[in-house]
């Protein structure tokens, strides 16, 4: 234990040594320290810490901004600097708190390009960091326009700006600035630069400029680059032999133009191109990561397009390959790679979050793909399964995607759920401790029980636990929009033919929705009167009978009390219910 002490005094003792060099009076001595300063930290985080810690970061920016410096100085303290930002998030903080930033900004003024390129790729490893600010790039105003004005220098400068650019856009504010700075005039030439990394940062450049951006959107559908449209450009970067960061990136590109109005949703670069591309990215073979955003973009790009629905719905086996996202990570024993494993096992729940987007999108607006995602591909079984999961989010996630699935849905895809799902755990995420998964099996439940003959006959077969459930939230101490949703569910029950009959033999049932009618809470006053409306609706049989039993339980007056209610759409409800007595 002596010796290890003993070395890392060492590392400190030398630590400390080269802190010293660099306030030597002799200019020609600083600047060889902060030579063997650059050879001493590389790769060595214990170092990099040790010299912060020691005070290293002042003294060098100090250096680097001091005009009597010499250049070869002030290029060397800058790539010490980025040296240092590429330890630890920690170190990074270090360095902003002792205003890098400004420091090397103002940096950029000078004119030699091997210290700009310095500067820059020491802004670009701060930037690109999590815990820098991304506002520090636009405090001074000046920064922007002369930032814009070295993309022309060097294929350097053009790579370490496109990233600051990419990283730094994250509001539309931040959108608008670059854009009125003639980001996109600027950068589009870049997209066929010879460096792959440049065109890489450019394309990156051009997805946050678009995201959600109609001005930016309509402006790039004009752009062109050596003689070609902007968004041939993009096609051609989604073709398979293309990286798939850059297919992955290209297709957002088009996705958010599109989602901006700036495309048509019919346009052959996105029917043809950029859906098939991002359903590419779903499959087995892309990376955790690729797949959570090939997801994420699909569903966005599909949301308000029925047709493009459809495409994705019988393009390559999408939906089974989406019910690979819930067994993931599949066979241990294939994957040899022990730390990717440990990575995805950690991310795995993104991935799950994702395909749950893309269900939801991919069944939003359409009848015919809901019952296809569905009913072939065993992804009923697999939503019930993960609804018994110990996470509450993955049982909120599961309910949800069933519920939306139940929505509208044909009697086979209901009675496949309540199949699956089972009426115990039906029951049992009934009485879940957790509010938001109740909420939503209460949805499922609703709509479930939509339109007559499915109501009648799922109450045929369940009517009784259903009931005892509907009973026991009732009674329970629940918020008032869960109150809300369960008297909503009995409004449906009594909507049916025969099923309406499990509510008027139950007198204790009956004496629950008096109660309230009554409540001081008029969302639960209006669910509770469209129960009885629907129980004493005249064109059906028994109509008469119902009336003439609830008459006496006085729910005759209850309802004339209610037409002379504050609220307009209860006083209507209740007029409407009372109509139905005098026809």
């Amino acid at each position: 234990s002596a010796l290890l002490l003993e070395t890392s005094t060492d590392i400190t003792a030398t630590s400390r040594h080269y802190v010293d060099r660099l306030f030597d009076p002799d200019p020609q001595n600083v600047l060889q320290g902060v030579i063997d300063m650059k050879n001493a930290v590389i790769g060595n985080n214990k170092q990099k810490a040790n010299l912060i810690v020691l005070g290293a970061v002042p003294r060098l920016l100090y250096l680097l901004q001091q005009s009597s410096s010499s250049l070869e100085l002030r290029t060397e303290c800058a790539v010490v600097l980025g040296s240092l930002a590429m330890g630890t998030e920690n170190n990074i903080k270090s360095l902003v708190d002792c205003h890098i930033i400004p420091a090397l900004l103002q940096g950029l003024l000078c004119s030699d390009l091997i210290f700009i390129e310095a500067c820059l790729r020491c802004l670009r490893t701060i930037f690109i960091s999590p815990v820098t600010p991304v506002q520090l790039l636009y405090t001074d105003p000046t920064v922007i326009p002369h930032i814009m004005s070295l993309l022309s220098r060097s294929q350097h400068t053009q790579e370490y700006i496109t990233q600051i650019f990419a990283h730094c856009c994250k509001t539309p504010e931040h959108q608008m600035v670059l854009f009125n700075h003639g980001a996109i005039q600027n950068i589009a030439p870049l997209l066929i630069s010879p460096s792959y990394k440049v065109r890489m940062q450019a394309l990156k450049c051009f997805s946050v400029l678009a995201y959600e951006n109609a001005q930016v959107s309509m402006t790039l559908v004009n752009v062109l680059v050596d003689g070609e449209q902007l968004s041939q450009v993009f096609a051609r970067m989604m073709q398979r032999d293309k990286p798939i960061e850059m297919q992955l990136t290209a297709a957002k590109c088009l996705t958010y133009m599109c989602r901006a109005g700036a495309i048509r949703t019919d346009d052959n670069c996105i029917i043809l191109k950029t859906l098939p591309c991002l359903v590419r990215m779903c499959s087995k073979e892309r990376l955790l990561e690729e797949r959570v955003e090939g997801a994420e973009t699909l569903a966005f790009l599909m949301e308000p397009d029925i047709e493009l629905q459809r495409i994705a719905s019988v393009t390559d086996h999408l939906v089974s390959m989406l019910a690979d996202y819930f067994k993931y990570p599949s066979s241990v024993s294939a994957i040899t790679d022990i730390k990717r494993l440990d990575h995805d096992l950690k991310h795995a729940h993104e991935l799950r979050q994702a395909a749950f987007k893309l269900y939801a999108s991919l069944g939003s607006n359409d009848e015919d793909i809901r019952k296809k995602p569905i009913l072939e591909s065993g992804v009923i079984e697999l939503l019930c399964s993960l609804t018994q999961s110990d996470s509450p989010a993955l049982r909120v996630n599961g309910i949800w995607a069933l519920m939306n699935m139940a929505f509208q849905a044909d009697q086979k895809v209901k009675v496949e759920i309540v199949r699956a799902l089972g009426t115990e755990q039906l029951f049992r995420l009934l009485s879940d401790p957790d509010t938001n998964v109740l909420m939503k099996t209460l949805g499922l439940l609703r709509n479930l029980l939509s339109t007559r003959p499915h109501i009648d006959q799922i109450m045929s077969s369940h009517g009784k636990q259903i009931m005892q459930a509907v009973t026991l939230i009732l009674e329970g101490e629940h918020s008032i929009e869960v109150k809300e949703q369960t008297l909503c569910i009995l409004a449906n029950i009594a909507d049916g033919n025969t099923a309406k009959e499990l509510i008027m033999t139950n007198d204790d049932m009956l004496q629950k929705i008096k109660y309230y009618m009554g409540h001081s809470n008029v969302k639960l006053q209006l669910a509770a009167t469209f129960c009885i409306s629907n129980l004493i609706w005249n064109e059906e049989d028994g109509s008469q009978e119902r009336q003439d039993k609830l008459r006496e339980m006085g729910f005759v007056d209850i309802l004339h009390k209610l037409t002379q209610a504050s609220d307009p759409s209860l006083c209507d409800r209740a007029k409407t219910a009372m109509q139905q007595y005098l026809a």
